[in-house]
């Protein structure tokens, strides 16, 4: 038995993995980050997008030396590529996942990117030769990838607004703008 690093309810989730995929970790992060809390559905016409070029995957831990992109605007940074090796490998786990929901007898339609994990495998090690006779390492940096997929089971009712009971505010626009710390420092010194 495999394990996964979440703990889950078998009955209403799906899960898919892949394990030393000879696919860069830093760009499968990213691509992986990109589709946390997504539909299913979404997260698939995303990667169809990247694929295209229309849009991009942001690259927010792993962004050195990274060109900007304006399609990285819409997620609030400016760095951002189109990984499509990465966006392929983790689009096929991402139908087996949704392929071993349908067999548990899950709706495809309520399905979304419960967890998504990228790891890092061991470096593989070949030899590139430099002048002089000298030899170098030519090192590959492959991943492991965990998907599992969830099911919306229950919906948030929305808070309604009435005049008998109106939905609970901040009072004051300083207490919706001080931290714990702050409020508490400011309670004490008094």
């Amino acid at each position: 038995m495999v394990r996964y690093a979440v703990q889950t309810d078998n009955a209403t989730t799906a899960k898919s993995r892949g394990a030393y995929l000879r696919v860069h970790f830093k760009n499968t992060s990213e691509t992986a980050n990109a589709i946390k809390g997504m539909s299913l559905q979404k997260a698939l016409n995303y990667y169809a997008d990247v694929k295209a070029k229309k849009r991009c995957i942001p690259f927010r831990r792993f962004d050195g030396s990274t060109g900007r992109t304006g399609q990285a605007l819409e997620f609030g940074v400016t760095h951002g590529r189109w990984p499509v090796k990465s966006v392929e490998f983790v689009t096929t786990l991402l139908k087996n996942a949704e392929a071993n929901a349908v067999a548990k007898g899950l709706e495809a339609d309520k399905l979304f990117v419960k967890h998504i994990q990228v790891n890092q495998a061991p470096k593989t090690s070949r030899r590139s030769f430099r002048a002089h006779g000298r030899i170098a390492p030519f090192k590959c940096s492959p991943s492991h990838v965990e998907v599992v997929l969830g099911v919306n089971t229950e919906a948030v009712p929305k808070g309604v607004e009435t005049e008998d009971a109106p939905v609970e505010r901040a009072t004051t626009a300083t207490a919706m703008t001080l931290s714990r710390r702050k409020a508490a420092k400011l309670r004490t010194a008094h």
